[in-house]
């Protein structure tokens, strides 16, 4: 299938790794033929026309805007299909799905087996983490989708040279995607849906998918090959932002965030007047300097655009309507403009969206009727698009981190911003993330969801032995970042939010104050809280406004019992999860004790912070 061009593109990388995986791939999906793409602006520009000619993208009236449309039950990430694939008789989690390894290879396979008949097969090249880096990891991704090739173009660095670094090495990630039998453009096969993660192979394999979380190899589902390498490495891949907090005389001091989805992960990480340097996954290692160091893992943003608008996300607003590189996804579409919900105006009530023609009430084959466009729509674009990039985006070296941040959407315990009392302290907290569950989320409204480190979702190695880690990265940097608990979503007795959406901006230059010893601060049985007089500076300077006790004593007073529910809650959760570090056991336990002798020592529910002082 290979002709003598793209034969010697193959051969010049040295690396029969490389040549034994596209045989085996060629010789399993049975394409017409097959093109391997270098790092040539040319042959990567020849992927987005050819995106367009046979019509998984479409133009736009905007210069260099496109719009691709998944099938109407392929507009998510498949939770219930997607697994890791393991050896008979062993186990990781009772969280984790997983699969047996040997009959999940022969169904996969079967499934990829003359998936490509007819169709052309690309063979790219990427890296993960900044090229020619110690934090880069190599990427070998095959797929018969041209709109797969081309968001990885927009995602991820270039890596054909990166490959022949590796001089001959198999060290790679494998990824190989088909979207099988297509019908009008989509997956006719949605039944056949699989993605399975080989981490014996350090593989995956993705087949009767378009949507870009289940056929993206490297996004998600590298997550799981890479927290496992990560993990036996000794080093971090977490699912965070990387962002910079700017003070005046130039300071700056970086952070990185975990939040489950719809606490305002993205919103902090664009914080007016702050910079960018990772939307959602962060490689995190030890370096000479006694801090941890963190890169990007992407070079773009695979994004939610539902509620993006002018006033509440200027910056990515204004790169999403003005002339650029960049793929919308299942959006409403008029004549060449683009709509999608929440966009701050009124949609249309007839165009094309991912369910083809659609006017208002249309109903879909489930029954259901379409909204204009789908609440999981979504834009790709480069980072280097936004004007809050930070200039040290695409560092080799990485940034130092200053702290971590993590956050959850809690209605009535946690104060609004906090630091651990410890480094494990912190892990204990990060490891006891809760997340009330929103209307946009599967389960009743205000339902209580555990997500440890904002990570559950893409873990692939036992709970014990992530949260072992957690613990050796602390003891192995003479710096470990500090790290604090956020929490935007605290009510009053009236069910009101007590602060601002733009409060966030104070929490987060009180931690880097904090990073800084700049502020002092309450020790309280759950962490460190802000003085009172810090938080009046910081909201005169900062907004112009008067902060005031009442406010204070509201947001920041201890709830005792409610933190005592919740860490039984979490002691629960362990007592059935095997491995549990007995350090990590005994911080708990420590935690237990602190809210048990305050309770005795106040004999109340609920205690102010100046009674702390």
């Amino acid at each position: 299938m290979l002709d003598e061009e793209n034969r010697k593109k193959l051969e010049a990388l040295g690396n029969r790794h490389v040549m034994r995986k596209v045989h085996e791939a060629i010789g399993l999906c049975k394409p017409a033929k097959v093109m391997v793409v270098t790092d040539s602006d040319d042959e990567v520009a020849r992927i987005r026309q050819l995106s367009m000619d046979m019509g998984e993208e479409r133009p736009l009236a905007a210069k260099g805007h496109t719009v691709h449309y998944d099938g109407y039950f392929d507009q998510a990430r498949d939770k219930a299909n997607t697994r890791i694939l393991i050896p008979a008789g062993k186990s990781i989690s009772r969280y984790i799905k997983t699969a047996d390894r040997k009959s999940g290879l022969k169904e996969v396979l079967g499934f990829l087996d003359g998936s490509m008949s007819g169709k052309e097969m690309y063979v790219r090249f990427f890296c993960l983490g900044p090229v020619n880096s110690r934090f880069s990891i190599p990427a070998l991704q095959i797929t018969d989708s041209l709109y797969v090739a081309h968001s990885e173009d927009i995602l991820y660095r270039k890596g054909y040279e990166q490959f022949k670094r590796l001089n001959g090495s198999g060290s790679f990630f494998f990824f190989l995607h088909s979207a099988g039998k297509l019908e009008n453009g989509v997956c006719a096969e949605i039944d056949k849906r699989r993605i399975y993660i080989d981490l014996e192979t350090d593989s995956v394999y993705t087949v009767n998918n378009q949507y870009a979380g289940n056929s993206l190899g490297l996004k998600k589902l590298a997550m799981r090959l890479g927290i496992q390498k990560a993990a036996r490495e000794g080093w971090m891949l977490e699912h965070m932002f990387i962002m910079a907090a700017h003070r005046p005389a130039g300071r700056k001091t970086y952070f990185t965030g975990a939040f489950p989805s719809a606490c305002g992960k993205t919103s902090t990480a664009m914080i007016r007047g702050q910079t960018i340097v990772a939307d959602d996954i962060a490689y995190l290692r030890p370096w000479s300097d006694g801090t941890l160091h963190a890169v990007n893992v992407e070079q773009g943003i695979f994004g939610i655009i539902e509620n993006v608008n002018p006033h509440d996300d200027p910056v990515i607003h204004k790169a999403l309507t003005t002339p650029r590189e960049l793929i919308l996804s299942n959006v409403l579409t008029v004549g060449g403009k683009a709509y999608w919900l929440g966009m701050g105006k009124p949609l249309p009530e007839h165009g094309i969206n991912y369910s083809g023609e659609w006017h208002k009430g249309k109903r879909g084959p489930d029954g259901r009727e379409i909204p204009p466009a789908n609440k999981n729509a979504r834009y790709t674009i480069r980072l280097q698009e936004l004007d809050n990039v930070d200039d040290r985006a695409e560092d080799p070296s990485g940034v130092p981190i200053a702290g971590f941040i993590f956050g959850g959407r809690d209605s009535n315990t946690s104060v609004p911003v906090s630091q651990s009392l410890s480094w494990a302290h912190g892990v204990l907290l990060a490891a006891s993330l809760e997340s009330e569950t929103t209307a946009a989320t599967l389960g009743k409204v205000g339902e209580l969801s555990h997500s440890p480190m904002a990570n559950m979702d893409f873990l692939s190695i036992p709970l014990g032995m992530y949260i072992g880690n957690y613990l050796k990265i602390g003891k192995s940097v003479k710096k470990p970042p500090l790290i604090f608990s956020v929490n935007y979503f605290l009510k009053d007795e009236g069910g009101e939010f007590m602060n601002s959406k733009l409060d966030k901006k104070v929490w987060l230059l009180w931690m880097e104050g904090r990073a800084h010893g700049d502020f002092g601060a309450i020790e309280t049985p759950v962490g460190y809280i802000p003085r009172l007089a810090d938080l009046q500076g910081l909201f005169r300077q900062v907004f112009g406004r008067r902060y005031t006790r009442g406010e204070y004593e509201r947001q920041f007073s201890i709830r005792l019992t409610r933190f005592a529910e919740k860490f039984a809650r979490i002691e629960e959760i362990y007592a059935e999860e095997p491995g549990i570090p007995d350090e990590f056991r005994a911080e708990l336990a420590s935690q237990r004790e602190r809210l048990q002798e305050a309770r005795e020592r106040f004999g109340k529910d609920e205690v102010s912070p100046s009674e702390f002082e």
